[in-house]
């Protein structure tokens, strides 16, 4: 904050002409507006008659020229002062006073400050400014993307004239030492610097803890200020933990005791470095849990600058264990920075850059933008670097290009500024990784085709991840994957350099990748990219939310599309149900990076749902941050904080009698030490205690991955299929963790006896159906002809965005489902009790099973286990129904029950089948043609 010699707010009303086809201004003004605003918000222009069904609509969606302006009066005192133009958030700005042009200035991501000096005598004035929303020096990213912020034209921050003495400080940067306690300042004098003195004083700013340090006094010598701050041996330093803030005083007085210039600066001591493969700040181990951050802010279309509603939202992320932000090609505003440093985030900010990186010899080279890209990351150093949340930043998302130029921007940013830690970008030259010698830390999803260090994938990326293939347990980590025990083989391809296909954003390209000389083995951090992306059906009740300038049409389209299939009523409960096994799916994913000793962080996409893109509804919170209801933080935080409780076993369902073995561990990132504390461990079923123990949690050498020990069972002797929980908890803390199992009888006798069971129809089955029998259909699942392939994790980002890009690609399209919706209180479940979610002991079921697709089926058919479709196709899909047909009854199954017998579950399942059968509740309501069942199968 600089307080300077005056501020001339200019926030309020300004009119408005716009100019959609940018012909010039055109007087007299005929609208006005307030600003900070966008024209969006403020519902000026035509109204949008669009709907877009991949992204959110901007009802009153302007691209153009947009000319603002007021009237302003200007003091004698003020009238031959410095002056400037602030505009803290907007666009491409050109400024005229009283009609004369003043200058242009474009940065997207920093405040335009024109200067004015000379243009302001006393008396009114006319400030004109131009806003332009189209002629950006690159696409700009997220900065200007309609799938997040929107393209807004207009003015969102403060708006304000900055008058200043003819000597004044500017450029100040802080360089804080947290061992010798110290501060570093580099500023630069406008006007003389003799007679004058440079006055510093600090306060702690944001906790209970007070520590003032005293005044300190500097003569200046040049127009180059460059002094150090001693903070005192009882300074406090900056953390996730303990974001200890100090605010600095920076007084210009002359030697008459005037002060000349005022200016205060947030600053915390820390050093966040890059110590082998971890993370450290201020010589401490720390794991960056993050999420993904495109500014999605329904109900603006534009990021705040107040730092009440950053605190708002960062205080939620905390709450779910977050400690770092990453901003996909985007710069948020200073308030964001403000927030993170009171509440303790890691911001890495990015470039607003998705493309290519070219050099000179490259024909489609384009140097004026790679100019304004590399400028942009100069201006986010000099105007938030002193920002102790600010301890990262990447060159962009997804590049390819001149690996030679990357590294060389990558130098020019360390030299300018070592405060923070830089990357090439996120997940650039994706199936060719490369580590580039300037960079500090690595942030992809592979080192190779095969070595995945991320829980899923999509289909163009394939090969998919363990949580979407691969038998549900908790041993799965990356270490191998990051650092491998052996070489392993390089892929050959057919000339040093060939063309791959790759997505690109919403779309694909085509790019030029080098082969690989050698295994890739990182050196530096590694980052897990864009983790998890488990899609959960839209929940429509979040509609009426919509009360800004973005209207979610997206939505009623898809409301209307399950409505047409007379599938309407069920929207909530494919939300709840599909949401459900997200949130299970996030915990393995999550689960996994914390059991990798060789990872140092993560950045979730995300936390919150994805407005664009085709609609990624991939959030436990929905786009405002506001709770979907299917996970409390609480449970979020056992497997996202900084004490996270790790259990390791082979599978969920067991046969009783068998031996449960788990390998207990501790991933801790806290001060405090935790050794000789006492993890209590039981297995509990409704509440009564199995078994139970205790493990010394072991002293030794200083350790972020504690291996406790371990807990091994004879689980019972059950007589019918239980549910039961591993409850771990560190007493004396709030450290705790469970897991649900199922134990299954030994040696379930399947009862065949008097079940007509049929691979197809047939007459046989047509007769017995006449004759008024019983029939069990199971098909087989690679038969059915209208059907959709059995996956057990819920659907990765969003269908319709994917299926195009695999279809471009020529690539198998995702399967696109999210999970099952079961009638959990059907008779048929009496001996495998079940939620009416996708829980594991439907895995083995749904990997070898294919759900028929029944939209042209009568609507009272309604499955008993139904495979949850997404909102682009909206199929009826049933893995398990009955229907009367003729005298008869049949029931249907789309399982293979030869590949899934042999399993516990799978046999639990055939045997409860069976005994429904047997059992008077088998009486189905819906009588069904012979035709109709004919054409299901």
């Amino acid at each position: 904050m600089n307080t300077m010699l005056h501020r001339m707010n200019l926030e309020g009303a300004w009119r408005l002409q716009l100019d959609e086809q940018k012909q010039g201004l055109q007087l007299p003004f005929v609208d006005s507006i307030t600003l900070p605003n966008t024209t969006s918000h403020a519902k000026k222009g035509k109204k949008n008659t669009e709907v877009k069904v991949g992204a959110l609509t901007d009802e009153y969606a302007f691209e153009g020229h947009a000319w603002f302006a007021k009237e302003v009066e200007v003091p004698e005192n003020l009238q031959d002062k410095p002056c400037f133009l602030y505009l803290e958030r907007t666009r491409v700005t050109t400024v005229w006073v009283d009609g004369e042009e003043i200058g242009t200035q474009n940065s997207l991501n920093t405040p335009h400050v024109h200067d004015l000096t000379g243009a302001l005598s006393e008396g009114k004035h006319t400030i004109t400014i131009r806003v332009d929303n189209t002629n950006y020096p690159t696409k700009g990213g997220h900065m200007t993307s309609e799938d997040t912020q929107t393209n807004w034209n207009g003015i969102t921050g403060r708006v304000e004239l900055q008058f200043f003495s003819h000597r004044y400080i500017e450029n100040i940067q802080a360089y804080t030492d947290p061992v010798k306690k110290t501060v570093a300042l580099t500023a630069r004098l406008v006007g003389s610097w003799d007679a004058v003195k440079l006055h510093i004083s600090a306060r702690h700013s944001n906790t209970d803890v007070k520590h003032t340090v005293k005044e300190q006094v500097f003569q200046l010598s040049s127009n180059n200020v460059s002094v150090t701050y001693e903070m005192g041996e009882d300074a406090l330093l900056w953390s996730d933990l303990k974001p200890n803030l100090y605010e600095l005083n920076i007084e210009l007085k002359a030697v008459s005791g005037d002060v000349l210039d005022s200016h205060q600066v947030l600053i915390g001591l820390r050093e966040f470095t890059a110590a082998g493969d971890k993370f450290a700040i201020n010589g401490k181990n720390t794991f960056l849990r993050g999420k993904h951050d495109g500014l999605i802010f329904p109900l603006t279309g534009y990021a705040p600058t107040d730092v009440e509603e950053w605190l708002r939202i960062m205080k939620i992320s905390k709450s779910y264990g977050i400690n770092h932000y990453r901003f996909h090609t985007c710069c948020p505003p200073e308030a964001a920075f403000i927030a993170a440093d009171m509440l303790g985030i890691y911001m890495e900010p990015e470039l607003p850059f998705w493309g290519t990186i070219t050099d000179e010899t490259h024909e489609q080279h384009n140097q004026a933008e790679q100019d304004y890209l590399i400028s942009e990351g100069y201006a986010m150093l000099r105007a938030f670097g002193n920002h102790p949340s600010f301890v990262m930043m990447s060159l962009g998302n997804e590049l390819w290009g001149s690996k030679e130029k990357l590294n060389e921007i990558l130098k020019q940013y360390k030299d300018f500024d070592s405060r923070h830690l830089y990357t090439e970008g996120s997940n650039n030259f994706q199936f060719v990784p490369v580590i580039l010698e300037e960079e500090d830390f690595y942030c992809g999803v592979r080192f190779s085709k095969d070595r995945l260090f991320r829980g899923s994938y999509a289909m163009c990326d394939a090969p998919l991840g363990h949580v979407q293939t691969d038998l549900p347990g908790t041993m799965k980590d990356y270490d191998e994957q990051i650092v491998p025990s052996a070489k392993t083989e390089i892929e050959e391809q057919s000339a040093d350099i060939k063309s791959i296909q790759i997505q690109y954003g919403t779309e694909m390209r085509t790019v030029q990748a080098e082969t690989a000389e050698d295994q890739l083995i990182p050196h530096i951090p590694v980052i897990s990219h864009e983790i998890g992306q488990y899609a959960t059906y839209p929940n429509f009740k979040e509609m009426e939310k919509y009360t800004g300038s973005l209207k979610a049409k997206n939505f009623e389209v898809f409301k209307d599309r399950l409505e047409a299939k007379g599938l309407g009523h069920l929207a909530e409960a494919y939300f709840e149900n599909s949401g459900k096994l997200a949130a299970a799916c996030y915990k393995e994913e999550l689960e996994a990076a914390f059991r990798t000793k060789r990872l140092a962080g993560f950045q979730l996409l995300d936390l919150q749902d994805f407005s664009g893109q085709g609609t990624a509804l991939v959030g436990m919170l929905d786009a405002f941050m506001d709770s979907k209801g299917l996970i409390t933080p609480e449970e979020w935080r056992t497997f996202c904080s900084d004490a996270v409780l790790l259990a390791r076993f082979e599978r969920y369902n067991y046969e009783a009698g068998a031996i449960f073995a788990a390998q207990v561990e501790l991933s801790y990132y806290r001060t405090d030490s935790i050794e000789n504390k006492v993890l209590k461990w039981e297995l509990l079923s409704k509440g009564t205690s199995l078994a139970e123990g205790e493990l010394m949690i072991p002293a030794g050498p200083d350790s972020n991955h504690i291996q406790i020990g371990t807990i091994q069972i004879q689980l019972p002797e059950v007589e019918v299929m239980t549910q039961v929980e591993l409850k771990l908890t560190i007493e004396g803390t709030d450290i705790y963790k469970n897991y649900d199992l199922w134990i299954y009888p030994m040696h379930t006798e399947l009862d065949w006896a008097g079940v007509h069971k049929f691979r197809e129809l047939n007459d046989e089955v047509r007769a017995l159906l006449e004759q008024g029998e019983d029939v069990l259909l199971l098909p087989n699942p690679a038969s059915l002809p209208h059907s959709i392939e059995g996956t057990y994790s819920t659907d990765f980002w969003c269908y319709p965005m994917f299926r195009s890009i695999s279809e471009s690609m020529n690539k198998p399209t995702p399967v696109g489902t999210m999970g099952l919706y079961i009638n959990k209180e059907h008779p048929v479940f009496a001996h495998f009790p079940t939620e009416s979610h996708s829980t594991y002991p439907w895995w083995s079921i749904v990997m070898n099973s294919r759900s028929i697709i029944m939209d042209d089926m009568e609507p009272k058919l309604q499955p008993i286990v139904q495979t949850i479709d997404n909102f682009e196709r909206n199929h009826k899909l049933g893995l398990l129904f009955e229907a009367r047909v003729f005298k008869g009854r049949v029931l249907v199954g789309t399982f293979d029950d030869e590949r899934i017998k042999d399993t516990p579950e799978g046999r639990q399942f055939i045997h409860s089948v069976l005994r429904y059968l047997h059992s008077d509740a088998f009486e189905p309501t819906v009588q069904l043609e012979w035709n109709e069942l004919a054409k299901l199968l």
